[in-house]
């Protein structure tokens, strides 16, 4: 049999699976991180945190994202920083290929890929995002109190984020490319009786403007005739959905459900035994940094009882 050159392997560097890192390296498994680019995931773009606990006065994505891989380093993970092209799942030994031809082994793996927003792509979305554009009206809605800002979106998600957005903005304006909602009759009652919330139908947001030291100021916006106009706000919230990032992934392998997102139990046990799932990529409704790190936590120690159910790969001798 194939020996595993370590025990774990994490896929990916966000608050889940620098979490996982944390308990696995004070938990002295031999573990090895692995991340195509900078510990901290998307945390490390997003301007401000108001809701991690333990920060009474909020901190920056980066500096909490600093903090997290900073305790991680304390207790001494191993961290590689590279591109990884493909996973083989099958067999009790998992493998992970890097860009370089380069192929590592583990008895377990926990994915963390994490997921990314679905953007618009229009000008002004990059240069503004956590300025005054936000994918999280959760994460940001408390910033815009007594503000008049716009969702763009009609789905379920478009919606209950807008009326989420209803407890803090002055007014919401909802701006949709259709002349009709997809979200569910319900949710578009509870929208349409909002006083707070306007519709903009058959209506595209072409551009996002605004200065370095406002941030937003307003939108060029394309209605179903071609004509435009302007919409002054100071927020806009992108809510057309998400995707997960499975570019590397075995879909093949691992069981996910409709959108692409991995299936895992409770446990963040995956339907492939020793490989788990923590975070974003996961099939759940909330994604936040707290329940992602949660997570991860949640997958390390499910690791623990896996390979404690696996035979060593030597008898110890407590003679030496």
């Amino acid at each position: 049999m194939q020996q595993a050159q370590y025990q774990l392997i994490i896929v990916g560097g966000g608050p889940a699976g620098l979490t996982a890192g944390l308990y696995a390296a004070r938990g002295r498994l031999n573990v090895l991180l692995v991340e195509k680019g900078a510990t901290g995931g998307q945390v490390l773009v997003t301007d401000w945190v108001d809701n991690y606990p333990g920060f009474t006065e909020g901190i920056s994505g980066f500096d909490l994202m600093d903090k997290m891989t900073a305790h991680a380093d304390r207790f001494g993970l191993q961290k590689r920083f590279a591109a990884i092209t493909s996973l083989d799942l099958s067999g009790t030994v998992k493998s992970v290929t890097l860009e370089n031809g380069e192929v590592l082994t583990a008895k377990a793996l926990i994915l963390c890929t994490g997921a990314r927003p679905r953007k618009l792509d229009i000008p002004g979305e990059y240069e503004f995002s956590g300025r005054g554009v936000s994918y999280c009206a959760t994460c940001d809605g408390p910033f815009y109190r007594n503000q008049e800002i716009a969702v763009v979106g009609g789905g379920n998600t478009a919606i209950q984020e807008a009326l989420h957005l209803t407890k803090f903005a002055a007014k919401v304006t909802v701006i949709h490319r259709r002349g009709e909602l997809r979200a569910t009759k319900i949710l578009q009652e509870k929208a349409f009786c909002n006083q707070k919330i306007d519709f903009l139908w058959n209506t595209q947001v072409l551009e996002i403007r605004g200065s370095k030291s406002a941030g937003v100021e307003e939108l060029l916006l394309r209605h179903h005739n071609n004509e435009e106009s302007i919409l002054k706000v100071t927020g806009l919230f992108i809510l057309i959905g998400i995707a997960p990032n499975t570019d590397i992934l075995p879909l093949d392998q691992l069981q996910c459900d409709e959108t692409g997102f991995i299936v895992t139990d409770d446990e963040m046990a995956t339907s492939v035994p020793g490989v788990f799932a923590a975070g974003d990529i996961r099939s759940k409704r909330s994604r936040q940094i707290i329940n992602a790190a949660g997570e991860g936590a949640v997958a390390e120690l499910s690791v623990e009882h896996y390979l404690g159910n696996q035979a060593p790969d030597q008898p110890l001798n407590c003679s030496e």
